[in-house]
């Protein structure tokens, strides 16, 4: 069985986030490092730092991830946009690296009206100075997307290119199960499909630069470009999907992250945990 975690509130301050995944049976964690819908984000301060990772060695969690805000669009073509979210990105990777997290992982965006081109260099050229300013280890790490819009990164090709591109052994890739079926390049996870998939994403970008796995049901259908998550089990893709999907060998190496809504509607819980466990369960 993979490493199991979860997106986790940091409700309570940055030292209650291992209780918080403690108590829904994560091992590894997922967190906004500052809100999600502004700009700035605040370096922790140390002693808050230190009880953080003191929790953590306690429950003996890890590792964990850090999310970036949800404006971030380093494709768009207005340069102000850009120029803010190399910002937030380089705050962001500054607190993983801060708290000893794995990395950031962020959505690539869109390139709206411009080029696709110019908008996978814009990408390319933002990720290439966050990383210049925030030298260390933290990875930044590019999520697959469920297209539509003009989103880049839905798929293999678009997604190794700008791996390639950005050339750097701390650029990494998360993949998203319903952000895949989203964007239409799986259309059920067979066994067949599944192996499929990551032949194609092994050849396209290397399975071995996948730094996590998102693991999500979808609440919209297969290649409907419209990122909704769901529920393991209750969605489009089903629990059938996760089964197989738990059989795939190649990514079981990976902390698998949950980003659902929750039974109770307040984000990933003790249930879809159990559920997402009983997957591996022959």
């Amino acid at each position: 069985m993979p490493i199991i975690g979860a997106h986790v509130s940091t409700a309570g301050g940055l030292s209650m986030v291992a209780q918080n995944a403690n108590r829904i049976g994560a091992q590894a964690l997922q967190i906004f490092g500052a809100s999600p819908r502004q700009w700035q984000a605040k370096i922790p301060e140390k002693i808050e730092v230190s009880k953080y990772q003191a929790e953590l060695k306690k429950y003996k969690l890890g590792p964990v991830f850090l999310h970036a805000a949800y404006l971030v669009n380093l494709a768009s073509p207005d340069e102000m946009i850009r120029a803010k979210s190399i910002m937030s990105l380089t705050a962001h990777l500054k607190i993983s690296e801060a708290i000893g997290a794995e990395g950031l992982i962020f959505h690539v965006g869109s390139g709206k009206e411009a080029p696709k081109e110019e908008a996978m260099s814009h990408i390319i050229e933002g990720v290439k100075k966050v990383l210049k300013e925030v030298p260390g280890q933290a990875k930044i790490i590019l999520e697959n997307s469920a297209g539509g819009g003009q989103k880049l990164g839905s798929n293999a090709k678009e997604v190794g290119q700008l791996l390639e591109k950005i050339n750097s052994p701390r650029a990494k890739v998360c993949f998203d199960t319903a952000h895949a079926f989203e964007a239409g390049i799986i259309e059920s996870y067979s066994p067949e499909n599944i192996k499929k998939l990551f032949d194609e994403w092994d050849r396209g970008v290397g399975l071995e630069n996948f730094a996590a796995l998102h693991v999500n049901d979808s609440k919209t259908a297969f290649n409907s470009h419209n990122d909704r998550h769901e529920n393991l089990g209750e969605g489009f893709i089903g629990l059938n999907g996760f089964k197989n999907l738990a059989k795939e060998k190649r990514i079981n190496i990976l902390p698998w992250l949950l980003e659902v809504p929750g039974f109770d509607n307040l984000g990933p819980d003790k249930e879809n945990v159990e559920i997402l466990k009983k997957c591996f369960v022959v």
